[in-house]
């Protein structure tokens, strides 16, 4: 830039902080919708929406003229597809904007340990349960957040902190949403009387609907598995990722638990500092371009060592 005039050199940096700023801007705004949907599932349309964008942007450069219209279609298409599927999403969004409170999706969500009886109240009440031959089924959030859109029905809410006495008294036969599966996550019980999709895969015939909800949503989500406790026979069952591990006892349930369910799951929101807000945005940063290019992470790293 040497060789320009004082006033050539002044547009080009203008025009290079100009570029930068509009940049910076979407890059920021596509970071914002990122942490706001943060569903492994959901990132896959994310991607293909970033996709899209920069076929767009690289057709506009090479001047193809026709592809670049299609391709500013699907992305506007795509754009009003997901707005219509994120709805929820997007009006936490606006909600926190129009507050002023935009900072909140920054909060950081520190991990502590569950009550250690979590588990032990879980067991209880599911050999309590085998003793008198009551079905049950149990779906259970392990180390990512289950979408329960992939429910047939999400089942009626409860937000419950776990206790034996309540996982009894849900999957009493004379109860209302004794015939559908409850969703943990962490320490509380989040809803009862989910209804699951279903197995299509071909099973005993001692294995009943519980069973093949069990393995049904395991199937489709990878982050949760099963309990079930058969009606006719007071079996104790665990399904992942499709598969049955059964007949159980109580003691090899809870060493399957123990492993399986891990016990930091219970988040609470710390109100950040600036510097504690640039850590918080570093790392959630990094988790969101891991799910989305599928990076490996440093844990799969040293399993692989």
């Amino acid at each position: 830039m040497s060789g320009l005039a004082p006033d050539q050199q002044s547009r080009i940096i203008s025009e290079l902080l100009h570029n930068g700023l509009d940049v910076g801007l979407v890059l920021a705004l596509t970071y914002l919708m990122l942490l706001i949907i943060g569903e492994r599932r959901t990132l896959w349309m994310v991607r293909g929406l970033i996709i899209l964008m920069l076929a767009s942007v690289l057709s506009e450069q090479f001047n193809l003229k026709l592809l670049k219209f299609v391709l500013e279609k699907l992305v506007l298409g795509s754009a009003v597809a997901m707005a219509v599927i994120f709805q929820s999403e997007f009006r936490r969004f606006l909600e926190l904007l129009g507050r002023g409170q935009i900072i909140e999706i920054f909060q950081r969500q520190r991990q502590i340990a569950k009550p250690d009886n979590v588990i032990d109240e879980i067991v209880d009440a599911v050999k309590e349960l085998s003793q008198n031959r009551t079905g049950a089924l149990m779906v259970l959030e392990t180390n990512a957040p289950v979408d329960t859109r992939v429910f047939v029905n999400p089942g009626v809410s409860l937000n419950s902190e776990i206790s034996k006495e309540l996982l009894q008294t849900i999957f009493q036969p004379k109860t209302l949403l004794h015939d559908g599966a409850i969703f943990i996550r962490g320490s509380r019980i989040v809803s009862a009387g989910s209804i699951l999709p279903l197995s299509e895969r071909t099973a005993s015939r001692q294995l009943g609907t519980r069973h093949r909800a069990a393995m049904g949503i395991t199937e489709r989500v990878e982050h949760c598995i099963c309990v079930v406790v058969s009606e006719e026979t007071g079996s104790i069952s665990l399904a992942e990722r499709g598969n049955l591990n059964r007949p159980l006892t109580s003691s090899k349930l809870k060493e399957l638990l123990e492993e399986r369910f891990s016990p930091a799951v219970e988040r609470e929101v710390v109100a950040p500092g600036w510097g504690l807000l640039s850590r918080t945005i570093g790392s959630q940063g990094r988790i969101l371009l891991n799910r989305i290019f599928h990076l490996p992470s440093s844990k799969s790293k040293d399993r692989k060592k």
